[in-house]
C-alpha cells in the first residue's frame, strides 16, 4: 500500500501537468486560428494582385506589339534607303569613272583597276535588274574601253621595257656553267620589278574579268622577237669581234667538264691532237689547201653557232621563268612553244645550212667545211638533255627539231668519214709502219712463197716493203689527181696538187720513208719535184689572161709623134682595162687560196711578181705618156710597184 502523503503528492503532480497541457492546447488553438486568418488574408491579397496583373498585361501587350511593328517599319525604311543609295550609286558610276578611264592606267594602275571593278559591278547590276536600261549600254561601253586601255597598257609595258640581252651578258650567262671557280650566278632582269608587277596584275585582270586571251599572243610575239634578236646579236658580235681583233671566241676546250662555249680565246677542239695528216690534201686540212683563207671564217661561224645554241637554252629557260609569272598556268606551255619558235627555227635552219654546206663540201672534197659539223654535232649532243628539259610540254614537232638536226649531222658526218678515210690514213699509216719495218717486210715476204718455214733475207723484205710503199704513194697520187678534178679553175687545181705533192715530198724527206722508197724508186724524189714544178707552171698560166692584154705581140704599132687614130686609142684603152680587170679579179680570188709552205709561197709570189711587173712596166713605159684618153687616171690605175704589192698579198687571207 502507498502511503497517503505520497499518493496526494502524486495526484497534485498529475493535476499540474494536466493544467500545463491544457494551457498548451489552448495556445495551439489560438495559433491555428491566427494562421487561418493570415492565410485568408494572403489569399485575398494574391487574388487581388493577380487581378491587377491581368489588367496590366491586357494594357501592355497591345503597346508592345505596336512598338515592335514600329521598329520593324523603321528597319524596313532604313534598308530601303540603303538599297536606294546603292542603286543610285550605279547610276553615277559612268560619270564618276569616265575621266579615269579616258586618261588611261599609265602611272596609276591601282586606281584604274578600282574604277574598272566599280564599272563591272554596275554592268552586273543593270544586266540582272534593268537589262533594257540605257545605263547598261553606258557602263558596258565604258568597261570595253577600259579593257582595251588595259590591253594597250600591257602591250606598251612589254614593248617599252623588253630589251635585247647584250652579247656580253649572254656570254657571261653561258660561260657560268664552265667556270670552275666560285662566282656569283648571272641573272637576267627582262623587266624592272615594278613593271613586272604591273604586267602581272593586268594579265590576271584580263584573264579573270576581261575574259581575254589576246594579250598572250601579244606577249609571245614581243618576247619572241627579243629572244630571236638577242641570239642574232650574239652571232653578229662574233663576226664583229673576229673582224676587229682577228681573234674570235672559240668553242669549249674538250677536257672541260662540259663542252659549252667560253669567252676565252682558246684553241679549237682537236688542235692539240696529231692532225699532221691533214696536210696531205686540201681535203684533209684547208690550211694546206688552196682555200685556207676560209679557215678563220669557218672557225667564227662554228664558234658563233655553238654559242648561239647554248645561248638559246639559257635564254629560253629564263623566258619560261618570266612567262610563268605572267601567263596563266594552263596556257604557259602553248605560249612558250609559240614564243621560242622563231629563235629555234633560226637555229635549226642554220644547222641545216651547215649540213647542206657539208654535203656540197664532200662532193668538192673540201674537208675544212665538213670539219665544222663535228664540233657542232658534239655540242648539240651534249646540250640535248638541257634542250629536252627546256622543251618539256611543247608540241612534238618542236621537241623533234633538235633530234632531227642531230640525225642529219650524224648522217653527213658518217659520209664524210667514209669519203675521206683513205686520204687520212695514207701518210700517217706509212709513217707508223716505219716502227714495224721488219715485221711488215716479213709479212709481205710470206705472201711471196708457199712455204711458211722459209727464211727471208733482210734485203728481200726491205724491197717488198719499198714496193708496197711506192704502191700506196702511187694510189695516193691517183686519188689526188681525181680529187683535183672537182676544181673548175685549173689554177686552183694546180695549187691543190702543188700543196699536196710538196707535203708528201716533205713528209718523205723528214722520215726514213724516202730511203725505203729509194730502194725500188730511185727517182721518186726527183719525180715529186718535177710534179711540183709542173703544177707551178700550170698555175702561172692563169696569169696569161692578164699579161696577154699588155704583151708586146698584141700591141698596136704606131709612129712616135703621129696622132693616134680612134681605133688605136680604143685598142690601148681596152688593153689597160683588160689588164686592170684581170689583175683585180685574180688578186681577189687568189688571195683566198693558201700555200702553207712559206718558202714555196714566197717563191711562187716572187716569180709571178717578176713576170707581171716586167710586162706591165714595159707596157706602161710605152703607153703611159701616150695621149690615148682625156681621163688617163681611169685607165692607168696602178703603178708598177702597186702591182707588185698586190701580188705579194696573194695566198694571204689576213691581207
Amino acid at each position: 500500500m502507498i502511503p497517503p502523503q505520497e499518493a496526494s503528492a502524486r495526484r497534485r503532480e498529475i493535476e499540474d501537468k494536466l493544467k500545463q497541457e491544457e494551457e498548451t492546447l489552448s495556445f495551439i488553438r489560438d495559433s491555428l486560428e491566427k494562421s487561418d486568418q493570415l492565410t485568408k488574408n494572403m489569399v485575398s491579397i494574391l487574388s487581388s494582385f493577380e487581378s491587377r496583373l491581368m489588367k496590366l498585361e491586357n494594357s501592355i501587350i497591345p503597346v508592345h506589339k505596336q512598338t515592335e511593328n514600329l521598329q520593324r517599319l523603321q528597319e524596313n525604311v532604313e534598308k530601303t534607303l540603303s538599297c536606294l543609295d546603292h542603286v543610285i550609286s550605279y547610276y553615277h558610276v559612268a560619270s564618276d569613272t569616265e575621266k579615269i578611264i579616258r586618261e588611261g592606267p599609265t602611272g596609276r594602275l591601282e586606281e584604274y583597276l578600282g574604277s574598272m571593278a566599280k564599272i563591272q559591278k554596275a554592268v552586273e547590276y543593270f544586266q540582272d535588274n534593268s537589262p533594257d536600261s540605257p545605263e547598261l549600254n553606258k557602263v558596258k561601253l565604258l568597261f570595253e574601253r577600259g579593257k582595251e586601255a588595259l590591253e594597250s597598257e600591257f602591250r606598251s609595258l612589254m614593248t617599252r621595257h623588253s630589251k635585247v640581252v647584250s652579247p656580253v651578258l649572254i656570254l657571261d650567262l653561258i660561260s657560268g656553267d664552265d667556270d670552275l671557280e666560285a662566282q656569283e650566278d648571272v641573272t637576267l632582269e627582262h623587266l624592272p620589278e615594278s613593271v613586272l608587277q604591273d604586267v602581272i596584275r593586268i594579265s590576271r585582270w584580263l584573264v579573270e574579268y576581261g575574259r581575254n586571251q589576246d594579250f598572250m599572243n601579244v606577249y609571245y610575239q614581243i618576247r619572241s622577237s627579243q629572244l630571236d634578236r638577242s641570239i642574232k646579236g650574239l652571232k653578229e658580235h662574233f663576226h664583229k669581234s673576229s673582224s676587229s681583233s682577228g681573234v674570235p671566241y672559240s668553242p669549249a676546250i674538250p677536257n672541260k667538264r662540259k663542252d659549252t662555249p667560253t669567252k676565252k680565246p682558246v684553241k679549237r677542239p682537236g688542235h692539240e691532237h696529231d692532225f699532221r695528216v691533214k696536210h696531205l690534201s686540201e681535203a684533209l686540212n684547208d690550211k694546206h689547201g688552196p682555200l685556207a683563207g676560209r679557215d678563220d671564217m669557218l672557225d667564227v661561224e662554228t664558234d658563233a653557232y655553238i654559242h648561239c645554241v647554248s645561248a638559246f637554252v639559257k635564254l629560253a629557260q629564263s623566258e619560261y621563268q618570266l612567262l610563268a609569272d605572267i601567263i596563266p598556268e594552263h596556257h604557259q606551255k602553248k605560249t612558250f612553244d609559240s614564243l621560242i619558235q622563231d629563235a629555234l627555227d633560226g637555229l635549226m635552219l642554220e644547222g641545216e645550212n651547215i649540213v647542206s654546206a657539208a654535203r656540197k663540201a664532200i662532193v668538192r672534197h673540201d674537208f675544212s667545211t665538213v670539219l665544222t659539223v663535228f664540233p657542232i654535232l658534239r655540242h648539240l649532243k651534249q646540250t640535248k638533255p638541257e634542250f629536252d628539259q627546256v622543251l618539256q610540254g611543247t608540241a612534238a614537232s618542236t621537241k623533234n627539231k633538235l633530234p632531227g638536226l642531230i640525225t642529219s649531222m650524224e648522217t653527213i658526218g658518217a659520209k664524210a668519214l667514209e669519203d675521206f678515210a683513205d686520204n687520212i690514213k695514207a701518210i700517217l699509216f706509212l709513217q707508223q709502219l716505219l716502227d714495224f719495218q721488219e715485221t711488215a717486210g716479213a709479212m709481205l715476204a710470206s705472201q711471196e712463197t708457199s712455204s711458211s718455214a722459209t727464211s727471208y733475207s733482210s734485203e728481200f723484205s726491205k724491197r717488198l716493203l719499198s714496193t708496197y710503199i711506192c704502191k700506196v704513194l702511187g694510189n695516193l697520187q691517183l686519188n689526188l689527181l681525181s680529187k683535183s678534178k672537182v676544181y673548175e679553175d685549173p689554177a686552183l687545181s694546180a695549187i691543190f696538187l702543188h700543196n699536196n705533192y710538196n707535203y708528201i715530198l716533205k713528209s718523205l724527206e723528214k722520215s726514213e720513208l724516202i730511203q725505203l722508197v729509194a730502194v725500188t724508186q730511185k727517182t721518186a724524189e726527183r719525180s715529186y719535184r718535177e710534179h711540183i714544178e709542173q703544177q707551178i707552171q700550170t698555175y702561172q698560166r692563169s696569169w696569161l689572161k692578164v699579161t696577154d692584154y699588155i704583151a708586146e705581140k698584141n700591141l698596136p704599132v704606131f709612129q712616135p709623134g703621129v696622132k693616134l687614130r680612134d681605133k688605136e686609142r680604143q685598142i690601148i684603152k681596152e688593153r689597160f682595162k683588160g689588164f686592170n680587170d684581170g689583175l683585180e679579179e685574180l688578186c681577189k680570188i687568189q688571195k683566198a687560196w693558201a700555200i702553207p709552205d712559206t718558202e714555196q709561197r714566197d717563191r711562187i709570189r716572187q716569180a709571178q711578181k717578176t713576170i707581171v711587173k716586167e710586162t706591165y712596166g714595159a707596157f706602161l713605159q710605152k703607153f703611159g705618156s701616150v695621149p690615148f684618153t682625156k681621163n688617163p687616171e681611169k685607165y692607168i690605175k696602178y703603178g708598177v710597184e702597186q702591182v707588185g704589192d698586190m701580188i705579194d698579198r696573194l695566198f694571204d687571207t689576213s691581207a
